[in-house]
């Protein structure tokens, strides 16, 4: 493995020198989008491998980084007012609201579970009539199709006190505004590999067509993503905006047909906001009405919460997450902003930019 990744190293040299001569640009951003990708570049310093023209930027690829404190201050309320047993996975309960969070919540005796996936909180609220079980639902095309089969087996065996709080969102909108947005100057993506595994290579196809812009579907190994970052170089380099696959044991053009029917049986593309971002339109999954007893947001209505005011907002993760800034630029990394007493998600999550930057000191 080691000599296929010094012949990568190289190979990206040469591209690198070949552009440079071509004019192409001083700086070429790559984005990459996932936040496995992220962790697993500042695991093994492939960002210091690279030509200094060659930049990798992290994106908006971690799902609990993208959950609005709004979504967080929703839920609180929502434990606060009613007798709900909460069920989420274990980076939500630290990421902090604008008040509280999850976990200074369950300090307080509110009934809140550390669970590994949605059938924990069904097969509890099976058991357990009496009390109402509320998932937590979040994640990007990859964990949804999951809590689509957990909606339609609740359903199936008529469970009436299992509820969800969708924070479900999907990947290619938010691409789509990056690059109308156009301040980070993109120059191509290294693209989900486990999001595709879902939906395939296809509904990405926009990025080349319409912004003229590369991408390719990575796997997770240093080689992989070092060839991929190669396959991204050649095609600008050869003037071509395509939309390639290295994962291609995985991913295919199409995806995985029947956990897409899933989330087409169950959930409806809505408009849905993104923290530190804004509203991106149709970027969220929301129940369909069939699947309404299960929607915890008109099961257990809340006072409607003043939204956050991002220019008062300590937390910049706003401006990580579109790839405006890197975590070392923002003032209260490690100072007020650290894992042990977090401002915000991208410190908090396992793929958050701001914790991969803090876990391996990367400057």
């Amino acid at each position: 493995m080691k000599e296929k990744v010094k012949d990568l190293i190289n190979q990206i040299n040469l591209v690198s020198e070949e552009l440079i001569s071509l004019k192409f640009s001083s700086i070429i951003n790559i984005m990459e989008v996932c936040g496995t990708h992220t962790m697993a570049i500042a695991r093994y310093g492939i960002s210091q491998l690279l030509p200094k023209n060659i930049n990798l930027i992290s994106g908006p690829g971690c799902p609990v980084c993208v959950t609005p404190t709004e979504d967080i201050d929703q839920i609180i309320e929502i434990v606060k007012n009613y007798n709900v047993t909460i069920y989420t996975f274990g980076d939500m309960i630290r990421v902090p609201g604008s008040q509280s969070s999850l976990q200074e919540q369950k300090s307080m005796g509110k009934k809140i579970t550390v669970c590994y996936s949605p059938m924990d909180a069904l097969e509890y609220a099976k058991y357990h009539p009496n009390e109402n079980i509320l998932f937590l639902a979040i994640g990007f095309e990859t964990t949804a199709p999951l809590t689509a089969i957990v909606i339609k087996k609740a359903k199936e065996n008529k469970i009436k006190n299992f509820y969800i709080y969708s924070m479900h969102k999907i990947v290619p909108p938010a691409l789509e505004m990056l690059l109308k947005d156009n301040l980070t100057n993109i120059k191509g993506f290294l693209l989900p590999g486990h999001v595709s595994a879902i939906i395939g290579s296809k509904p990405y196809n926009f990025i080349a067509e319409k912004y003229n812009t590369p991408g390719v579907i990575s796997g997770f190994e240093p080689e992989s993503i070092l060839k991929s970052i190669l396959m991204i170089l050649t095609l600008l380099k050869n003037k071509k905006a395509k939309i390639l696959v290295e994962y291609n044991l995985v991913v295919k053009e199409n995806g995985n047909i029947k956990a897409i029917q899933y989330l087409e049986d169950v959930f409806l593309p809505t408009d849905s906001v993104w923290r530190g971002i804004g509203i991106i339109k149709k970027s969220g999954l929301d129940l369909k009405d069939e699947y309404s007893q299960f929607n915890a947001k008109s099961i257990f209505p809340v006072k409607q919460l003043k939204p956050i005011n991002l220019d008062e907002c300590e937390c910049e993760c706003g401006n990580i997450l579109k790839g405006l800034k890197r975590p070392t630029q923002c003032k209260n990394f490690k100072n007020k902003c650290t894992p042990y007493n977090p401002l915000g998600p991208c410190m908090v999550s396992s793929e958050g930019a701001c914790a991969a930057y803090f876990k391996y000191d990367i400057k």
